[in-house]
């Protein structure tokens, strides 16, 4: 990432940011948005949610507050991390467009920046940056769980286009999303690593269905999406043929390093990688216990948990830039925010009692924690299970022995697989 030499200071940039923000944006209550993938929103005020948060982007766009990091050459800033992070503090209690933030800067625009042709980040970068594109990422598939590289979704040439078949699921937001990366299997005949490619497709287009899923707590966020005989032209493969794993070791990276990544607008305090105590406070406020020892105890715990992933996630973020560290190291990132999340949002449930299994409105905090609970292994799951990183960190930064698998030379047709999930 360059750095031109008319570079505007920190301080002259918190400034400037600090006196737009306060003359453009509504201030918002940081408690609005809480729990575990709650169905909080109706189809309708959602969707409105979306536009406003595209106006928004676009807001910050032509305020020179939009890609941050990203090069000027594809209508970002190309300024550095530290006034991200100044841009971050100033946004602290004010709106912002959070949806566009994962997937769509990162990894999406990230991959694109890193992988993409000159033409391809000319035409989409600008795009992304003022809102009119909303990006997803089509990694996961039913009968694949997080082997991301046993994609079965296929793409096959034909002249100067690709032929997509095939299926991918957990897509959040996909039904509002505008366009996706999608990691498909070209090749068969080389093992399974070799023979994956990386295409942009947009997402409404023949040959493509959106299925919402609904989840436990009533949300529809998750998709799945159904390909058939989708046609990609070639000009939007991203990477080499069969060199999809590549692009994707990255991707992934990108993915697990979200919340600390140059690319994206994270108001500090917010949920989206911020301290999620505030909700703790809350709870054991309205279920009277404050004054309780053990009620204390676990919010120091809580608290606790939050200073260590803050200092850890900066470490790691410093080593991975430092070349102290392999970029697999941001698997620690990823593994420590699974298991601090999956804790609190436990401790949250631990001061309800009675309450969890059952509240209605005037419960207030206390409301939906039972279903929070349920939920809660979300953040072991989304953005590559805990069970992956701990296996990358094992093998991948520990140098550990990796586990026994399949000859390393095995074509991918020749590995046994079970029978397709229905």
């Amino acid at each position: 990432m360059s750095t031109p030499t008319d570079i505007e200071t920190v301080e002259s940039f918190r400034a400037r940011a600090r006196t737009w923000i306060g003359e453009n944006l509504k201030r918002v209550d940081l408690a609005a948005s809480v729990g575990v993938l709650r169905k909080e929103l109706e189809d309708e005020a959602e969707l409105a949610e979306v536009k406003r948060e595209r106006e928004l982007q676009r807001m910050f766009f032509d305020a020179g507050l939009a890609g941050i990091c990203i090069p000027r050459e594809y209508g970002g800033q190309g300024l550095t991390p530290a006034h991200q992070r100044a841009l971050n503090a100033e946004l602290a209690g004010y709106e912002s467009p959070a949806r566009l933030q994962a997937p769509t800067f990162v990894p999406c625009a990230a991959v694109l920046l890193e992988f993409g042709t000159e033409e391809q980040k000319r035409t989409h970068i600008p795009a992304i940056l003022k809102g009119e594109e909303l990006w997803m990422q089509m990694l996961s598939e039913p009968s694949g769980g997080s082997d991301v590289a046993g994609a079965v979704a296929s793409a096959v040439r034909d002249g100067d286009d690709w032929i997509l078949n095939g299926s991918k699921i957990w897509t959040t937001g996909a039904w509002w999303s505008d366009w996706a990366l999608c990691l498909v299997r070209t090749n068969w005949d080389v093992p399974k690593h070799r023979g994956l490619t990386v295409f942009m497709l947009p997402l409404h287009q023949p040959g493509l269905e959106v299925h919402r899923i609904e989840m436990l707590s009533g949300s529809r966020e998750f998709c799945q999406e159904f390909l058939t005989d989708v046609r990609v032209p070639d000009s939007a493969r991203v990477g080499e043929v069969d060199d999809g794993w590549t692009v994707g070791i990255r991707w992934m990276f990108h993915e697990r390093m979200m919340a600390s990544s140059p690319y994206t607008t994270v108001p500090a305090g917010s949920t989206l990688g911020g301290s999620r105590t505030p909700e703790l406070y809350s709870v054991a406020r309205d279920a009277g216990r404050l004054d309780d020892p053990v009620a204390r105890d676990l919010l120091g715990e809580a608290e606790m948990l939050e200073v260590v992933k803050d200092a850890l996630q900066h470490r790691v973020v410093r080593g991975i830039a430092s070349g102290a560290m392999n970029d697999q190291a941001a698997s620690i990132v990823r593994l420590m925010a699974g298991i601090a999340a999956t804790r609190v949002v436990t401790i949250g449930y631990e001061f309800t009692g009675a309450d969890g299994a059952a509240w209605d409105a005037d419960d207030g905090a206390l409301a939906e924690r039972g279903t929070d609970y349920l939920m809660r292994q979300a953040w072991c799951i989304a953005g590559g299970t805990t069970e992956m990183a701990r296996n990358a960190i094992s093998e991948r930064v520990l140098g550990m022995p990796r586990e026994k698998t399949h000859p390393a030379d095995l074509a991918f047709r020749d590995i046994p697989k079970g029978p397709p999930s229905r």
